[in-house]
């Protein structure tokens, strides 16, 4: 029932926001100028953008293009599941790979540019992989409504020259998740995704224990039925962000009392239920706080 609510709203969205004629354009260009590489390896995390962006590689490369995977322990097992029901539905040529942010300190401090350092490594690996296998090329999924948010990790990838196919192309998310739609891609409808770092605020390091605890307290969440929420670490206290549509099924004093007593069995002492509900980003409210 939520899931449905969920995906009318993308629906309206995208009916009332996209030109669908433009965006086929676009679509065309965009598969016309990856055709035009001799090969390319695309950076996977399974969003509706980096998926989008791994279907239209395939579809204009076959064989000559790679989806990677990075895993770590920022990477939840859950958001592995989702690309491997992504792999199999598109038919990708595709490899899961190692990555070891966490052990950079400079990662681990969790500044305001921890991303830099997420992405360093991540295309320090995949450029090593592109090198070893003889792909031209590497790729990423940011997209034209990136550019107005803090992306420290888009400064790696222009140090790593690494590709940008759907910025270039102006696609926007919703044009994306139109496009998905089109294709069949199961990630058409995906909520915003991202690693589990970023559930932890600015200047407060990140721990694999840390990370445990997040992904242990949102898999409960998602078990609920909930569908688009980040849980919060800050410290003892868990701060629940759901999306404000489902927020009166939140606010329902039996189904805040299992939200407290899954996000405690996952070692939280405290746990609080946010009323301004899920909001992309909202940490970065704390960068004039922690400085750089």
């Amino acid at each position: 029932m939520l899931r449905t609510a969920g995906h009318r709203d993308i629906l309206q969205r995208m009916e009332s926001s996209v030109p669908v004629g433009l965006a086929v354009e676009k679509q065309a260009q965009l598969l016309a100028r990856l055709g035009d590489l001799p090969s390319l390896l695309i950076a996977l995390s399974g969003g509706a953008d980096s998926a989008y962006l791994a279907w239209a590689a395939h579809r204009a490369l076959g064989s000559r293009s790679l989806s990677v995977t990075a895993i770590s322990q920022s990477f939840s097992a859950y958001d592995r599941e989702q690309v491997e029901l992504l792999v199999r539905s598109a038919d990708l040529r595709h490899e899961f790979v190692d990555t070891h942010e966490l052990e950079n300190s400079l990662y681990a401090a969790n500044r305001r540019d921890r991303c830099y350092y997420c992405k360093d490594e991540l295309f320090s690996v995949l450029g090593g992989l592109a090198a070893e296998r003889g792909i031209a090329a590497v790729a990423y999924g940011i997209n034209a409504d990136d550019e107005g948010d803090f992306r420290p990790g888009h400064r790696a990838a222009g140090e790593h020259a690494v590709l940008s196919p759907l910025l270039d192309a102006g696609l926007s998310k919703m044009e994306i998740r139109l496009l998905s739609r089109q294709a069949g891609l199961p990630t058409w409808n995906r909520p915003a995704s991202a690693c589990l770092s970023s559930r932890v605020p600015y200047g407060s390091p990140v721990t694999p224990e840390k990370l445990a605890q997040i992904e242990l307290g949102e898999a409960g969440l998602r078990e609920m039925g909930f569908r688009q929420f980040r849980v919060r670490h800050h410290g003892e206290l868990a701060r629940i962000e759901i999306a404000r549509e489902e927020l009166p099924r939140a606010l329902d004093p039996a189904t805040l009392r299992e939200m407290g007593e899954r996000l405690r069995a996952a070692g939280f002492l405290f746990v609080a239920l946010d009323v301004e509900g899920y909001r992309q980003g909202s940490l970065n409210a704390g960068l004039k706080i922690v400085g750089s």
